[in-house]
């Protein structure tokens, strides 16, 4: 007869607090919301993406906290620049920082031009001769980025003359100028009528730098000074509205100079204190959701998980209340789940709601 197995020395998982997961029923998902509760359940990138919506929203729900966006990749003209502009008009974000590509993109779709799906069987030299700039299986015409540079120019012909500027000064007017000149939707002109600023750290990494340089010489040539450009404007534009507000939350895409350029004002607070004796508050990010397909050792996600930026000063540990979700999937297929998701949950889904009927007092 074979030995009686003692089980009482193993866990029954329950009594060591393991939470059970459940089978994903999609029969029983009645809504987006449901499917994303439901996938919360389950494991690998599913359990990611449930878990981001939970941060998502608590982070929404707690009304003493400043939200950052951070954005990189081809995002808008990937065509998630609708997403971006929900999130600001429904007062879910306060502060946006991105790549200046992802802003000529996004003007140019915000001025009515279009973006195209790639043909395979054209080969990359054809695509040159014809303007077709090719952004992995999307197309942007040359002519679109040449409409967006007289765009630019008529924008700057409206800044009084010896303007010093920075990224946020240029990104609010030219969301002004679309206001005023190309009706529809668009990431800078919501930005711009709900107040929010966006900050392009690497704003000479972009066709609008290139753009804005051309507008200098051709100042020159007419003999008109050329306008400055400042990028500590912005690092201490925005480490002032950091300062104002105890309570820190960050939504991020990708990584990038936006991510990192975003998350070091708590370190740059601290040196301030530390080195010059000011009486800069202590800030960290209590919240933090990020959705990047790339591993960390690849070195796609600027630097560090949230886990290793504990460590630098960036976030409050989660023993202390900081909590954080890390989504490893494209951002085209999570994003607009976590967000449609969360809309749902806070009950704010109204079908082709205007815009301005949504104020950046509720998160709702």
């Amino acid at each position: 007869m074979p030995e009686s197995r003692d089980d009482s020395k193993y866990g029954s998982g329950i009594d060591d607090g393991l939470e059970p997961l459940s089978p994903l029923d999609i029969t029983q998902a009645t809504s987006i919301d449901a499917l994303v509760s439901a996938m919360s359940h389950t494991a690998f990138g599913g359990r990611c993406v449930g878990e981001a919506a939970d941060v998502l929203e608590a982070m929404l729900r707690d009304e003493a906290c400043y939200r950052v966006l951070t954005i990189s990749g081809a995002m808008t003209i990937a065509k998630q620049g609708l997403l971006v502009c929900e999130m600001i008009d429904r007062g879910w974000i306060h502060a946006i920082v991105t790549t200046g590509a992802l802003m000529t993109h996004g003007l140019s779709e915000g001025a009515g031009l279009l973006h195209f799906k790639h043909k395979p069987s054209m080969r990359d030299e054809d695509l040159y001769s014809r303007g077709y700039n090719r952004v992995y299986d999307t197309i942007e015409l040359e002519k679109n980025l040449d409409d967006v540079e007289r765009i630019l120019s008529d924008a700057f012909s409206e800044l009084p003359e010896g303007s010093a500027l920075s990224s946020r000064l240029i990104c609010e007017q030219l969301g002004r100028h679309l206001e005023r000149h190309a009706p529809g939707r668009a990431i800078l002109v919501s930005a711009f009528k709900k107040g929010v600023p966006i900050f392009v750290p690497a704003f000479t990494d972009s066709e609008l730098a290139l753009d804005l340089s051309i507008y200098n010489h051709m100042r020159e040539k007419q003999g008109r000074k050329r306008f400055t450009f400042d990028p500590f404007i912005d690092l201490d534009d925005y480490a002032d509205r950091i300062r104002a507000n105890d309570t820190l939350g960050i939504f991020t895409i990708g990584g990038g100079v936006p991510r990192n350029w975003a998350q070091q004002v708590g370190p740059y607070l601290e040196i301030l204190r530390s080195r010059l004796g000011s009486e800069d508050p202590v800030r960290r990010f209590k919240y933090a959701v990020r959705i990047c397909p790339e591993p960390v050792h690849w070195g796609g996600l600027s630097g560090c998980s949230y886990s290793e930026g504990v460590s630098w000063g960036k976030f409050v540990p989660p023993e202390e209340g900081g909590r954080f979700s890390e989504v490893y999937a494209d951002a085209t297929i999570a994003w607009p789940l976590i967000v449609r998701a969360v809309m749902e949950r806070l009950g704010c889904v109204a079908k082709n709601a205007p815009a301005d009927d949504r104020t950046a007092s509720s998160p709702g």
